[in-house]
């Protein structure tokens, strides 16, 4: 991706125009007014700049048309899931901060499949019969089967068509993981039994 056509110079930390945003590395909502700039010697003008966050001074490069990179991920951590599944929905998470849609979809659906697993459905099955375990099983709460159906069409259509995912996907289908992980993992080791 390329952002100018012209020579640029970067100059060291110092004082910029304040801005509020979502850091992409840590996730806590910053207003900075520490960074860098870029000054554009052909032009004589600052067309993009480099905010330091003030929390854990990552820096969130903000472009001539004011996009953000690395953007924000979708969705919150969650407690008691184990290493694993952690690691998949973690991945999940931290597409979307990449714009990385389609991967984030793809991921979402392999999360179910590995939910399944976990709570005792054999390997190597077919998704549908991931589903099927989950919802025989009790994991898909009450009104939570056209979900499960959902995260299936989208994954299907992230594997066989030539359409790509779109930010709304992937975020529709954290939400539901995100909820079904705590359902499963954290709600449970809330309260003792």
């Amino acid at each position: 991706m390329k952002f100018f056509d012209t020579p640029a110079t970067w100059y060291q930390p110092q004082d910029l125009q304040a801005l509020s945003y979502q850091c992409g590395f840590c996730g806590d909502k910053v207003a900075s007014e520490k960074g860098l700039k870029n000054y554009n010697k052909n032009t004589g003008k600052t067309d993009a700049f480099v905010y330091l966050c003030p929390i854990c001074n990552g820096p969130t490069f903000i472009t001539p048309k004011f996009e953000q990179f690395p953007s924000p991920v979708f969705g919150r951590p969650v407690k008691n899931v184990p290493d694993d599944l952690t690691s998949l929905y973690e991945e999940a998470r931290q597409c979307t901060g990449h714009n990385c849609f389609t991967a984030s979809v793809l991921t979402c659906r392999k999360i179910l499949m590995n939910i399944a697993v976990s709570q005792g459905a054999k390997e190597g099955l077919k998704f549908i019969e991931y589903v099927t375990f989950l919802s025989d099983s009790g994991y898909i709460p009450p009104n939570g089967k056209h979900w499960v159906d959902h995260i299936r069409k989208k994954g299907n259509e992230a594997t066989h068509e030539i359409e790509l995912m779109q930010a709304k996907d992937a975020q529709e289908l954290l939400i539901f993981v995100e909820m079904l992980l705590k359902f499963i993992y954290e709600f449970p080791k809330m309260v003792s039994a």
